[in-house]
């Protein structure tokens, strides 16, 4: 193959990988999700974000004042904005 040929594919392959949704060649990738025992703890982690109780098996969150925060059988405390992050959201269902 001709040099030239495989200059432009190259260039092709980096055009369609920079213009790619959800970012192809991220330069890092998210922080990864610190969980809690406790919300105190996580409170002291993230003193400025709203702290969630985590379902761990099902990505689902729910909030103070909610049916399930802090009783699920596996969940942990997080902050609200890292779980976002990490793909995780809130109970449609307000519970």
């Amino acid at each position: 193959m001709p040099i030239t040929t495989l200059r432009r594919l190259l260039s092709i392959l980096a055009l369609v990988l920079l213009l790619m949704p959800g970012g192809a060649l991220a330069l890092s990738p998210s922080a990864p999700l610190t969980n809690f025992p406790t919300e105190e703890q996580a409170h002291q982690h993230c003193p400025a974000d709203t702290v969630v109780w985590l379902n761990l098996p099902t990505g689902i969150y729910h909030l103070r004042g909610q049916r399930w925060y802090g009783r699920t059988n596996s969940g942990a405390y997080v902050c609200q904005s890292e779980a976002d992050r990490g793909g995780m959201r809130a109970s449609r269902n307000g519970q």
